[in-house]
Order: structure tokens, then C-alpha cells, then sequence
């Protein structure tokens, strides 16, 4: 077991609403609570950080992911790549080193093996979402640390849920405030409207604007991929609405897009920010390695 130190690091904004970089830490090291505290602040202040050139083992992301919160559940999804990889595939099938994961982590890759893909998500661009929004209890935080990436493509937009609130025209904003939204997946769907695995979805209702209990600051939690419309507002009332927030939302002004490099972990705050891919090569490999800390708290 790593010895606990303390280490200053630096904090690097990447553009004025969201993202920063974290220089200066081995993640391979166990920091003391101190600085712990001041990575979980910066961020809380920043949404997004990034920790570049890291060399993780599965046991150090599962550790790391314990610094902002306890380790989330298996999802739906999860349980149910894990029951085909026990039924059909044999360790042989997975990347050298990643037979055998530890409970908590998934594979979001492309990687083929006899046509089938070893992990979720595998292909092509996805849609501005939150994870699990779908569920009772979203969760808080994911994690995704870079394994292998493909020469371009593939970059993670983040968006800032904050700046989309406050900067929201008034006059859309006072429809929307206080009322709550539906949001549906199909399990493994990139695209809106995507029917693949349809009978295998979750679907939940929460505020159109949620307040983050860590922070006080209200937030859009509304996204193009999973929200079907407003609860007691007609379709008709509901979709330009949604449109517009959805368009408001995605604003390049609020974003900040990631260009992954192998040995990037990236954290993320899921209460208070959206993201999306963009599209790769198909036949460039892709492995990601991704954990999510366990909401807290239903979100009003």
C-alpha cells in the first residue's frame, strides 16, 4: 500500500466556464487528507478536472474514484456485459492485462473480438447527455481514464450546465422553473430516437433545473439524449421549449472539448454538467476504463 503524502499540485483553468487541468500529481501515490480536500474543491469549482500522464492500475482507479465518494453501482448495462463476458468469452478475449477487472470498472471500447465488441458504447459519436440521469438516484461523478486512443476523433465535449442556467433567457427559464422533465434510455443508444435495445431501458422524472447540494448553484439537467418532454406540458408546449434549452446548453461559449491522450483520467461532476463524443475511426482501437461515484441524493 502507497504511503500517504502530501503533494502541492497546480490548477490550470481550460476555459472560463469549465474543465481544469491538475498538474503535478503521481495518482499512483496516496495523497494525505489535505490535498485530497483540495482536489475534491477544485473540482467542484471547475466540473471537470483532468489528470494527465497517469499510469493506473485498476486497483489505483477503483482508490482514486473513493476520493470523491463511494464507488457506484453496477448499472443495468454493466450486469448485463458482464453475464455475455462470463457466458461466452473466455479471458483470452480481452485486452493483455484486463481479464480480470475488478467489480466497479467498465470497458467503453471498440475493440472487436470475432465481430463482437468487449465493451459498451463502442462506436461513433454520442449526443449531450447525463450519466444515468435515467435513474431514481443519478450518479454523482464518472471517471474515464485512457488506455488506448485512436490517432483522431473521439474527443469528450463537456458542456457547463452553471453557465447554461444563469445565461438562459428569462422568458424560457420562467416556463421551465419548478417544473420536472422525463428522460428514457435505451441501453447502449448514442443518438435520440436510436430503438436499439429497446425493450432493455430505464426511465425517470427530475427537475428541469436541479440544485447541486454540494455547491447551492442551480443547474440545467436537461439533455438532448435522454429528455422526452416536461411533465404536465403538453408535446407541442414542451419540445420548442426543450429545443431551445438543449441548443442554449451546447453553446460552444460553455464547453470545453477534450483531445485524449493516453494516461488521461478524466472527472467529471454529472449534477452540474453535460457531454457528449465526437465520432473516430472504426477501425482505430479505442479502450477507456470507466468508473462513476454513487449519487447521494434524488436532485431538487
Amino acid at each position: 500500500m502507497a504511503a500517504m503524502t502530501r503533494t502541492r499540485f497546480d490548477v490550470v483553468p481550460l476555459t472560463q466556464h469549465i474543465g481544469a487541468e491538475i498538474r503535478g500529481l503521481d495518482l499512483r501515490e496516496k495523497p494525505d487528507e489535505e490535498t485530497t480536500r483540495a482536489i475534491y474543491q477544485a473540482w467542484l469549482d471547475h466540473l471537470v478536472i483532468v489528470f494527465p500522464g497517469q499510469k493506473l492500475s485498476p486497483e489505483d482507479l477503483i482508490r482514486v474514484t473513493g476520493y470523491f465518494g463511494e464507488l457506484g453501482e453496477e448499472d443495468h448495462q454493466t450486469l448485463m456485459m458482464k453475464l455475455i463476458f462470463a457466458l461466452s468469452r473466455p479471458p483470452k478475449y480481452f485486452p493483455k492485462g484486463y481479464s480480470s477487472l475488478l467489480p466497479g470498472i467498465m470497458l467503453i471500447s471498440n475493440i472487436r473480438e470475432n465481430g463482437e465488441p468487449i465493451g459498451a458504447l463502442p462506436d461513433g459519436e454520442i449526443m449531450f447527455h447525463h450519466d444515468m440521469i435515467h435513474a431514481e438516484i443519478p450518479s454523482k461523478a464518472t471517471l474515464l481514464y485512457s488506455v488506448e486512443i485512436p490517432s483522431t476523433g473521439g474527443n469528450t465535449l463537456f458542456a457547463s450546465s452553471y453557465a447554461a442556467y444563469e445565461t438562459l433567457d428569462p422568458a424560457i427559464r420562467d416556463q421551465l422553473e419548478g417544473r420536472k422533465a422525463m428522460h428514457h434510455y435505451n441501453y447502449g443508444s448514442t443518438q435520440r430516437g436510436d430503438s436499439r435495445d429497446a425493450q432493455t431501458f430505464a426511465e425517470c422524472s427530475h427537475p428541469v433545473f436541479r440544485t447541486h447540494e454540494d455547491t447551492g448553484r442551480k443547474a440545467v439537467y436537461v439533455n438532448r439524449l435522454m429528455t422526452t418532454g416536461v411533465l404536465d406540458m403538453p408535446q407541442a408546449e414542451s419540445e420548442p421549449l426543450l429545443n431551445a434549452v438543449f441548443d442554449h446548453s451546447e453553446k460552444r461559449d460553455f464547453v470545453y472539448e477534450h483531445v485524449w491522450r493516453v494516461g488521461d483520467l478524466l472527472l467529471w461532476d454529472n449534477r452540474c454538467s453535460s457531454h457528449a463524443r465526437t465520432d473516430f475511426p472504426t477501425n482505430e482501437r479505442r479502450l477507456m476504463l470507466r468508473t462513476t461515484v454513487k449519487g447521494t441524493v434524488r436532485p431538487y
